[in-house]
């Protein structure tokens, strides 16, 4: 037994109307639609890595589909955040409807990092991924105070 796919839209069928109410039209559009809804959609939580070295603090973060006008990274003390808006609006018109779609939504992650020189912090946005470099301050020893007993 084969399947074999069958297009709805098929131009060769007779027009059929854009009844709301079709339920076959109503699973096509949902399915073939390019603003899904949320359930269907990436995870809102923005996936990030931290690497460590001897210099450095390295925080990458993958932020597909933002700009770098939405971006908002601050440092305050030894606390890294970033956080994220984004407003995405779509407005499609065919033959005898229009369809506007507004999406709109924030999240944001922090991460403790000590020893970091703030003035030296660099970050980069390049196809989708966030890259921020904290430089760490020089280690001083650890001093010790031998205290005497009388």
């Amino acid at each position: 037994m084969f399947l074999i796919p069958y297009g709805r839209r098929n131009k060769s069928l007779a027009n059929k109307s854009r009844d709301i109410f079709d339920i076959d039209n109503l699973f096509d559009d949902f399915f073939n639609d390019s603003f899904m809804p949320a359930w269907f959609m990436e995870n809102t939580q923005m996936r990030v890595d931290v690497k460590e070295n001897d210099r450095e603090y390295i925080v990458e973060a993958d932020l597909p589909g933002v700009n770098k006008e939405n971006i908002n990274i601050e440092l305050d003390n030894d606390r890294l955040t970033i956080a994220v808006e984004r407003n995405e609006e779509i407005n499609v018109e065919k033959e005898n409807y229009i369809r506007r779609e507004r999406r709109s939504g924030s999240f944001c992650r922090s991460f403790y990092v000590e020893n970091v020189i703030e003035d030296k912090v660099t970050a980069k946005f390049e196809n989708g991924v966030l890259t921020i470099v904290l430089p760490k301050k020089e280690p001083t020893p650890k001093k010790r105070n031998r205290i005497e007993i009388k």
